[in-house]
C-alpha cells in the first residue's frame, strides 16, 4: 500500500498457505493497518508476469474484480522491471532475471534513462548462458548490473567468467517486490499509462504445461 511514494504497509506472503486463499484476507489486513477502505484506493498495480502461472493468474483476476467493482485503473507491471528497479549498483544497463526452471531463466534487459529503466527488446525465457550473451549484445559494451532473487543461477555458466573479469557480479534482492511494483505502477498511472479490467492480461513469456501438453496431443505429438 502506497501513498504518493511512501510505503504505508507491506505484508509478505511468507507462509505455506496457498496464495489464492491468503491474498484477500492479507489485503484486508493491509487496508486496516493503513486506515483505509478499498473505495479510497485510487488505482491498482499488479505483477503481470513472468512468474508462476497460478500466482500471476490469481493476482490479475483479483485486480480485474476490484477494477470492475470500484471503477479504478490498473497498471500491469513487469516482475522483471520491479527486480531491476531494486538493484543499487550503478551501470548503464540492468539485466534482471529469475529462475524459470528446466534449465532456463526469465530475463529482461534494461537501459538506464535517468530515474527510469527502458527495456531493450522483449522479455525472454532462455538458457542462462544465452541470457548472458544476449545481455552483453544488447548492452553494446556498456556496463551491466545483474539483479535477481535467484542470484546463483548464472554462477556455473562458462561465459559468466568474462563478466566477472569486468568486475560485475549478481546483486541479490528481496523476493518481496510489492513496494517496487507499487512505485512503478504509481508512476505509470500518473503518466496516463494504464489498462482496465477488460484489457488486463498476463505476460507468462512461456506457455503453461497444460497448453503445451494440449497442443501436443491435438497435433499428434
Amino acid at each position: 500500500m502506497l501513498r504518493n511514494d511512501t510505503v504505508l504497509h507491506v505484508l509478505p506472503h511468507d507462509s505455506s498457505e496457498d496464495y489464492s486463499s491468503w491474498l484477500l484476507p492479507a489485503v484486508g489486513r493491509v487496508l486496516q493497518g493503513s486506515g483505509l477502505k478499498m473505495a479510497n484506493v485510487e488505482g491498482y498495480a499488479v505483477a503481470a508476469g513472468p512468474g508462476s502461472f497460478t500466482g500471476v493468474r490469481v493476482g490479475l483476476t483479483t485486480a480485474k474484480a476490484w477494477a470492475e467493482v470500484y471503477g479504478k485503473r490498473i497498471s500491469a507491471v513487469s516482475r522483471l522491471e520491479a527486480i531491476a528497479m531494486e538493484g543499487v549498483t550503478e551501470s548503464s544497463h540492468v539485466a534482471a532475471f529469475i529462475d524459470a526452471h528446466r534449465g532456463q531463466v526469465f530475463g529482461g534487459i534494461f537501459q538506464r534513462k535517468g530515474e527510469v529503466l527502458e527495456r531493450l527488446g522483449e522479455e525472454m525465457v532462455i538458457p542462462p548462458g544465452k541470457f548472458i550473451k544476449t545481455a552483453a549484445e544488447l548492452a553494446k559494451g556498456g556496463s551491466i548490473s545483474w539483479v535477481s532473487i535467484d542470484a546463483a543461477v548464472l554462477a556455473s555458466e562458462e561465459n559468466w567468467k568474462a563478466r566477472e573479469a569486468r568486475g560485475e557480479q549478481v546483486e541479490s534482492v528481496s523476493s518481496v517486490l510489492a513496494p517496487a511494483i507499487g512505485q512503478i505502477g504509481r508512476r505509470e498511472l500518473a503518466a496516463g499509462r494504464f489498462t482496465d479490467a477488460l484489457s488486463l492480461d498476463a505476460n507468462y513469456v512461456r506457455r503453461s504445461d497444460a497448453e503445451i501438453f494440449w497442443k501436443g496431443v491435438a497435433h499428434g505429438g
